[in-house]
């Protein structure tokens, strides 16, 4: 596989892209504030530029929604090629330029697209679990982000979400209105501070930010922290 090629910069858009992106966020928004009374707790750390690879827990379909609606900054998402067969789905992933992926978690063609994103100097969301959890538990890391990290050196921004695992598990096909949601950006983990780690010790540091947000969003709801 090779190297996605380097690009100055962040694309340029036209009128309808910014200002129909913000009407689905704001739309998104509204529609998960009367659902679940989310709130969110860190965002202004969300760095306004440069490559920055958003890593949050996976605990629901909500979730990308959610890390959507709340970050002011314009954020690229990652979708399962199979949900670009579905009207009117198929439509709006298509209008918010999704990355397709072959499958759950990174595929070459993913990682390839997801580069050249990241070289453009634009925010990527993923999970890095890779998919959703069944027992409301993080589960472990998987490799696919490391590509990214070692080919791009974005900032990473942890994210932990709570709430949202009762709000839409994974066994129901439809959310359920109703449970409260808290989401929680951690500070920023800069190239230099992870540029000297071996992937053993970089998966360690992300794993435990991811979960560190994801501990003071369970307090938020007045819940223990899962180990």
């Amino acid at each position: 596989m090779n190297d996605a090629k380097p690009s100055s910069g962040p694309r340029q858009l036209n009128w309808f892209q910014i200002w129909g992106y913000r009407a689905v966020q704001n739309f998104a928004w509204i529609c998960c504030k009367l659902m679940f009374g989310v709130k969110k707790t860190g965002f202004e750390q969300m760095p306004e530029s440069g490559a920055t690879l958003v890593c949050a827990n996976h605990q629901s379909n909500l979730d990308p929604i959610l890390v959507g609606c709340l970050c002011r900054r314009r954020l690229n998402f990652l979708a399962k090629k199979s949900l670009f067969k579905y009207p009117p789905l198929s439509w709006l992933i298509h209008f918010l330029d999704a990355i397709p992926l072959a499958k759950e978690g990174l595929s070459a063609e993913g990682i390839k697209e997801t580069l050249r994103r990241l070289k453009r100097e634009e925010a990527v969301l993923m999970f890095p679990e890779g998919a959703r959890t069944f027992t409301n538990r993080m589960t472990p890391l998987l490799p696919g982000f490391i590509t990214l990290v070692k080919r791009t050196k974005p900032i990473l921004v942890p994210v932990g979400i709570a709430g949202a695992f009762e709000a839409w598990p994974r066994t129901r096909l439809f959310p359920i209105p109703g449970p409260r949601i808290r989401v929680v950006m951690g500070q920023p983990i800069l190239a230099a501070d992870y540029e000297n780690l071996s992937e053993e010790q970089l998966t360690t540091l992300l794993d435990q930010r991811i979960r560190d947000c994801v501990g003071t969003a369970q307090r938020q709801l007045g819940r223990e922290p899962n180990p």
